[in-house]
């Protein structure tokens, strides 16, 4: 397949399958955990835990930092700070830090006072004016204390709109979902059919290359799927992309919000702009000079004026900071419209979602509540039931004794068997490069430049 036609999953997995096969003695990975599927996220969880390497990453996954992270370098304003553990350790040693800065700084702001009023009492007076002027020079010889630094205040999130929609908001009936075209046509979900109620929250799950961002745009460009896709009256609907796409790179932030707004005035703009963490001359920027974090609150911007009742959110949790983050599930959370979404945040699909709703292998299956629920209804599903097995006496002392003595001779046999076949290999190797170095030795090859290369 052409890259281009490969999910955003897909094409992390590819870009991190490359550069585990060149094994280098450092992995510098910028969110190497967006798009992926749970499987694939478990097994790069597993691989770079082991990973001989160093691992620098730049992530808000908090389950992968825990998992990891032997050290947290934090961002803040221009400084970098150290702290030594995991995100969750880190957490607990910049709250410590921070307490501990603002009792020293409250302690000498108290001493300053007390050594600034002895001061204006008593540098006038004949008989207290050496003391004063030795209080004087203590004062200036005091190395200032910084209080610790506020927090920077996260965005503001607010979802409305101003009218309902029907109760049957959405039905879908024998939707196929396809990609590609002639001989790269492939049939990803042959026959799509469910409902969504008004105020349903529906998260859509699966592996990469399932399906769901492109039954996501069949929702919200129907005219070009088979099948059918009835929308409510009332709805408006508003698109939360997993990408790019739909943003002009070369569109400055302003010009991009008045291209949907077009009819809105420049103040109005700026203010949610500001809100979402844009401010000032980040308005004047153009997109492509955006970090993806910033694209992401850009298109948090567009959707947050759009009035929408219904909500399609593509992966809107990617790309965004861990107070970014929890601030867009408040609003999720506190959002009455009608919610669809495709999402690998395990803490967002345990807090939102009243169904979930999982693709695998073409099916959609639908589970009651959120991420905890469809786990446990998984795990019930997939325990066959055994039957009652009839009861069995503990072996003995000697049979479990005969047992192991018989798997260590197993496995010594095999190993035995392993280092001679290992020697063999050497010794076919070791008389290869023999024959090698002889015929580099020999002056016709010295004398042949294309056959010494090869």
């Amino acid at each position: 397949q052409t890259i281009d036609k490969l999910s955003g999953g897909e094409q992390t997995r590819l870009a991190i399958a490359k550069l585990l096969l060149e094994e280098p003695r450092l992995l510098i990975l910028d969110e190497p955990t967006n798009h992926l599927d749970f499987k694939t996220l478990g097994w790069l969880e597993d691989y770079l835990s082991t990973y001989k390497g160093g691992l620098l990453v730049v992530s808000h996954d908090r389950y992968f930092l825990d998992r990891l992270c032997s050290r947290i370098w934090e961002m803040d304003r221009g400084e970098l700070t150290v702290f030594p553990g995991n995100y969750t350790r880190y957490l607990a040693l910049r709250k410590e830090r921070d307490a501990r800065q603002q009792k020293l700084y409250e302690a000498q702001q108290e001493e300053r006072a007390k050594l600034e009023d002895y001061v204006a009492r008593n540098l006038v007076r004949a008989s207290t004016t050496k003391m004063a002027q030795s209080r004087q020079k203590m004062l200036e010889r005091m190395e200032p204390v910084e209080a610790p630094k506020p927090r920077l205040k996260p965005p503001v999130i607010r979802l409305h709109y101003s009218s309902e929609p029907v109760k049957d908001v959405l039905r879908v009936s024998g939707l196929e979902v396809v990609v590609g075209e002639g001989e790269q046509r492939k049939i990803l979900i042959p026959q799509a059919d469910f409902e969504v109620a008004r105020g349903d929250k529906v998260a859509i799950i699966g592996g990469n290359g399932a399906g769901k961002t492109s039954l996501l745009k069949c929702l919200m460009h129907p005219e070009g799927c088979k099948g059918r896709v009835d929308w409510g009256r009332g709805v408006r609907l508003s698109y939360y992309e997993q990408g790019s796409e739909n943003l002009d790179l070369q569109l400055t932030v302003l010009d991009t919000m008045w291209k949907h707004y077009p009819r809105s005035y420049e103040t109005p703009l700026r203010s949610m702009l500001g809100a979402l963490g844009l401010t000032g001359e980040d308005a004047f920027k153009q997109v492509g000079q955006l970090s993806g974090g910033e694209r992401a609150r850009l298109k948090l911007a567009i959707i947050c004026l759009a009035d929408s009742n219904v909500l399609l959110l593509d992966e809107p949790t990617n790309h965004l900071d861990l107070a970014t983050k929890e601030v867009l599930e408040e609003a999720l959370s506190a959002y009455t419209g009608t919610l669809v979404m495709i999402s690998h945040d395990r803490y967002l699909l345990d807090r939102l979602p009243n169904r979930i709703m999982e693709l695998e292998d073409g099916i959609l299956t639908a589970y009651k509540g959120g991420y905890t629920a469809y786990l446990k209804a998984k795990a019930e599903h997939s325990v066959p039931k055994k039957e009652p097995a009839a009861e069995q006496k503990p072996d003995s002392p000697q049979k479990i004794a005969y047992r192991r003595g018989k798997e260590a001779r197993r496995e010594e046999a095999q190993r035995r068997k392993d280092h001679a076949e290992t020697e063999k290999a050497i010794a076919a190797l070791e008389q290869e490069l023999a024959d090698i170095q002889r015929q580099l030795a020999l002056p016709e090859t010295a004398a042949d430049y294309l056959l010494l290369q090869e």
